[in-house]
């Protein structure tokens, strides 16, 4: 039986040059982020930039936090995006809403409060699964809990695993859960924001092997 190929989501592209390196590599998503208090956070004029640089040959994901819908979609129009990532207290209808413009992957963490079946509320929208921190979305290091997004799978149309990945744990992540696709940031990064061009390299021949 064949097995459907995982695919790759490097988050936290911050340059041409990391994003280029990506593409060569056959990563199918790069996730460029728009919080302004992250050290990844890329202004949407240079994420243009970016996005001219490797699109159609990867898919860019503008990833957000807690934004409102008009905020997300002038920063979208700039940077001229076509699918969103949204962190935080994030109402379903407001995913669905942006749902009828964009691909939307909603990020849901493994807190004390996750229920697997939280996924089938964001009808029509992919689910990125990612670790808990109380101050933090994303980019921390911190594995999240695999048994959880095993649950959460039959909930979803395509899932993805985030959470402490990197080239050392993304087999044994991949065979435990089972995802659509992963996702790493901090994995791959000799700084934050600054890939890791080698790390790149193991980390998807892990995930190919």
């Amino acid at each position: 039986m064949k097995m459907n190929r995982v695919q790759v989501k490097i988050c936290g592209v911050t340059s041409i040059d990391d994003a280029k390196k990506c593409t060569d590599l056959g990563v199918d998503m790069i996730g460029l982020n728009f919080c302004c208090e992250s050290p990844r956070y890329v202004e949407p004029k240079i994420a243009r930039k970016i996005i001219e640089a490797v699109v159609p040959r990867v898919c860019a994901v503008g990833v957000f936090v807690e934004r409102t819908i008009n905020e997300v979609r002038k920063t979208a129009a700039v940077a001229d995006l076509r699918c969103l990532q949204l962190h935080g207290n994030i109402r379903p209808e407001t995913c669905q809403e942006l749902a009828h413009e964009f691909r939307v992957i909603r990020v849901l963490r493994t807190d004390n409060r996750f229920q697997p079946q939280d996924a089938q509320f964001f009808l029509g929208c992919d689910v990125l699964i990612d670790a808990h921190h109380p101050e933090l979305h994303g980019g921390t290091g911190q594995i999240c809990d695999w048994s959880a997004a095993r649950a959460a799978l039959p909930f979803t149309r395509f899932l993805i695993l985030s959470g402490g990945l990197n080239p050392n744990n993304v087999g044994k992540a991949i065979a435990t859960v089972a995802p659509h696709a992963v996702d790493v940031c901090s994995g791959v990064e000799s700084v934050p924001g600054l890939k890791d061009h080698r790390a790149l390299e193991k980390f998807i021949a892990a995930v190919r092997d």
